[in-house]
C-alpha cells in the first residue's frame, strides 16, 4: 500500500509540532489530520478511523497515555498503530507507554527524516502486526544480510550463531522500537517451553561481544532496542 492511502492522526498540544510533523508527512504523501489533547485525539479517532496515531504524553485534558489506554480499550483500534512523542526521558514513562498498548516511542526534539523513517517502518508491518522485513539492513557501520545470514562492520565480516544473528536482525529492522521480552521470545524462539528471559540475556552479552556494545541497548523493565544513531 503505498503513503496515500494511510491516513494519520497527530496529536500534541504544542502547534509548531503539530505544523512540523504535518508538513513533513503531508510531503511524505500521507493524509494528515491533527488534534490538540488527548480528549479530542479520542473523539477525531472515532471519526476518521486512523491507520497510526501519534501522541504526545503530556497534554492538558486527557494525557496521551489515558487516551492510548482508551482508544486500545475500543475493538475499532485494535489493529490501530499508535506511536508515542514525548519530551521526557524518563524510563518510567516509556514502560507506561508500552503498558497501555503503545507500538513505538519517538523522543523530542523531533528530527524529521528519523520521524519519517520510524513511521515508514511502522506501516510496513502487515495485518497481523508483523513487520515486513527487507532481506538486508544497512545501519551505521552494520551490514545485515538475511539471505546469507551474514553481518559486515566496516566490510568486516563477523560470525554469529543463527539464534544472535536472528535477533540482531530483529532489533536493526527497526532501529529505536524497544522489543519487550516477550515478543522477542516469540518472534525468535517461537514456542520453545526450554526458553527463558535468561536465554535473552545471554544472546545479547553475545551480540555485545561480538559487534560492540553500543548498538543494543536495555530497557529496563521492559527489553531491548537497536540504537537509531
Amino acid at each position: 500500500m503505498s503513503s496515500t492511502k494511510y491516513k494519520i492522526l497527530v496529536v500534541d498540544d504544542e502547534p509548531d509540532i503539530l505544523e512540523l510533523i504535518e508538513y513533513n508527512l503531508k510531503r511524505e504523501g500521507y493524509t494528515v489530520v491533527t488534534a490538540s489533547n488527548g480528549q479530542e485525539a479520542v473523539s477525531t479517532a472515532r471519526k476518521i478511523n486512523p491507520d497510526l496515531i501519534i501522541l504526545d504524553i503530556m497534554m492538558p485534558k486527557m494525557d496521551g497515555i489515558e487516551a492510548c489506554r482508551i482508544m486500545r480499550s475500543m475493538p475499532e483500534f485494535k489493529n490501530t498503530f499508535m506511536v508515542f512523542l514525548t519530551a521526557r526521558s524518563e524510563e518510567y514513562s516509556e514502560i507506561a507507554g508500552f503498558n497501555v498498548g503503545a507500538d513505538d516511542y519517538i523522543a523530542k526534539p523531533i528530527k524529521p527524516r528519523a520521524l519519517i523513517s520510524r513511521i515508514n517502518a511502522i506501516l510496513r508491518r502487515n495485518s497481523k502486526g508483523e513487520e515486513v522485513l527487507d532481506n538486508k539492513v544497512e545501519i551505521a557501520d552494520l551490514v545485515i544480510d538475511r539471505e546469507t545470514f551474514l553481518v559486515y562492520k566496516n566490510d568486516e565480516k563477523i560470525v554469529l550463531a543463527k539464534k544472535e544473528f536472528e535477533l540482531l536482525y530483529l532489533l536493526a529492522s527497526r532501529p529505536g522500537k524497544v522489543y519487550t521480552r516477550e515478543t522477542i521470545l516469540k518472534s525468535i524462539w517461537e514456542d520453545s517451553v526450554v526458553v527463558t528471559n535468561r536465554t535473552i540475556d545471554v544472546h545479547i552479552r553475545k551480540l555485545r561481544e561480538k559487534i560492540g556494545d553500543n548498538y543494543v541497548s536495555t530497557v529496563k523493565g521492559v527489553g531491548y532496542k537497536f540504537e537509531a544513531s
